[in-house]
């Protein structure tokens, strides 16, 4: 499985926001996240850290 799941990080915490991302897809307004099941968000977020082996993409708010 290549999929990861996304999370913000607030601090020191870092909180799922979607799991199961499988795109990640910068637009006007942020980054549309969906994963394998369809769902999507769109956050005002940056991508700080890509841990694939960790499956895990941590973002931050803009």
């Amino acid at each position: 499985m290549c999929e990861a799941n996304a999370y913000l990080r607030r601090g020191e915490k870092d909180e799922l926001v979607l799991q199961s991302v499988d795109r990640v897809q910068p637009q006007e307004d942020g980054l549309l996240l969906e994963n394998i099941f369809g769902q999507r968000k769109v956050l005002k977020a940056r991508i700080k850290e890509l841990a694939l082996v960790d499956h895990k993409i941590i973002l931050e708010e803009e």
